[in-house]
């Protein structure tokens, strides 16, 4: 079995690494991949939250991942619909 505390440290750096990036312009809340980082992350800090039997931790977490996980797919079927070879995985940056 994983050490919780790994789960919780990959989901902190992931959502971490997303925050940073947009704070310094490199990324936009707009994009796919920053969604999708933030759905990760936020998933494995519920996970490890759970664990620790963490409720308000578990509450935050588990609304900023549904909230993620809503933008990755309105972003997956708008991009879906694209014609040329991209299709869904158009616009990660964009």
């Amino acid at each position: 079995m994983i050490d919780p505390i790994y789960i919780g440290a990959a989901g902190a750096s992931l959502i971490l690494i997303a925050f940073i990036l947009g704070q310094l312009h490199i990324w936009k809340n707009t994009y796919f991949i920053y969604d999708l980082i933030n759905m990760i992350g936020s998933t494995l800090l519920v996970i490890y939250a759970w664990i620790g039997f963490s409720w308000p931790f578990i509450i935050l977490n588990l609304v900023w991942a549904l909230v993620s996980l809503k933008d990755v797919i309105f972003d997956f079927k708008r991009n879906s619909k694209r014609n040329d070879s991209m299709g869904p995985w158009y616009k990660w940056m964009t």
